[in-house]
């Protein structure tokens, strides 16, 4: 015979209050913010959690299990008075409700209150970042003096950029391992955001420029060391280790682009403006842009479209055809 449960026992069963209190180190500051593995996304969460906290006046990790929807629709109009960008008001309430969410999956919390609460529209559909012409690329990658090893460093690392589009922290935990060879075929593998793995065909030129670099370097063997490296460090003597994002801008793309001119040719030149050059010219160059998706790391298409310059490219402008 069948014994048929109430609906009741089918549903999970809600932390206790001795149970949440075991779980009060947790949420925010610990086991969530452990699952945000990009450091940016995990200092910009953190500081949006206190700031909603500040407001909604908590001060316990139980406290979460008391906000309401009115609370974080009172927090989106502090916000909103306070004329902050709409993109930044849209992502301190996605950060909110990755927590909550969180909270949901270990049953802490009954609901996440910022479901439903409308998040003011994007202003960002084209995107910031600005992207360089094909001439202001190719400058940029000859810049570096190709007769030293930093040189042929920074070579390589732009032409790791310019060509395969990767995110500045995707291209300092480059090992050297992840040259590999798939279907007799030379591709890089970069692990992305929310350690999602993705292998790029690695272009003919970067694969030269890298190949020049290691052998001079001297590392070609260490498959498990970082690809790209610093050339002396007199602090700690210590070359065996990944470049820091701050020293790819500082004395790579923002020293070679102020070299050349370019930057004030481009204001708002940053190492993106290389991935936003790559993914523009892919799509000029007839490149589906659900494979350019792929390529980027992009989860949402929408994304990828905010990497689509063409419409902004001057020598495109209706202005230069006209003719009288």
């Amino acid at each position: 015979m069948t014994t048929t449960l109430p609906a009741a026992a089918l549903l999970p069963r809600a932390l206790s209050t001795a149970q949440f209190q075991a779980l009060a180190e947790v949420p925010p500051e610990t086991e969530w913010f452990n699952n945000l593995t990009n450091i940016n996304t995990r200092r910009a969460y953190r500081q949006d959690i206190e700031d909603f906290m500040a407001f909604a006046g908590l001060s316990h990790a139980e406290q979460f299990r008391e906000v309401t929807r009115a609370h974080v629709i009172a927090w989106r109009e502090q916000l909103v008075g306070q004329n902050l960008a709409n993109d930044t008001i849209r992502r301190k309430l996605a950060a909110l409700s990755s927590l909550y969410a969180y909270l949901c999956d270990r049953n802490a919390v009954l609901h996440n209150p910022v479901l439903g609460v409308k998040r003011p529209r994007s202003m960002n559909r084209e995107g910031v970042t600005p992207a360089l012409s094909d001439h202001q690329a190719w400058m940029l990658l000859k810049a570096p003096p190709a007769n030293t090893l930093k040189g042929k460093r920074d070579q390589a690392i732009l032409a790791t950029l310019l060509y395969h589009a990767l995110r500045c922290e995707e291209l300092c935990t480059l090992k050297v391992g992840d040259i590999q060879q798939r279907e007799g075929v030379p591709h890089i593998r970069v692990e992305g955001k929310g350690d999602k793995v993705r292998y790029l065909v690695l272009h003919e030129l970067a694969q030269r420029l890298m190949a020049a670099y290691l052998k001079d370097a001297g590392h070609a063997e260490d498959l498990k060391g970082p690809l790209f490296r610093p050339v002396k460090n007199n602090r700690t003597k210590t070359l065996a280790k990944p470049l820091h994002p701050i020293s790819v801008y500082q004395d790579i793309v923002k020293r070679y682009a102020k070299e050349i001119g370019l930057a004030d040719e481009v204001p708002g030149l940053c190492v993106h403006s290389l991935r936003a050059t790559a993914a523009t010219n892919a799509l000029s160059n007839n490149a589906d842009i659900a494979k350019v998706q792929q390529w980027l790391g992009h989860s949402d298409i929408s994304t990828t479209r905010m990497y689509d310059k063409r419409q902004f490219r001057p020598e495109d402008s209706p202005t230069l055809k006209v003719r009288y």
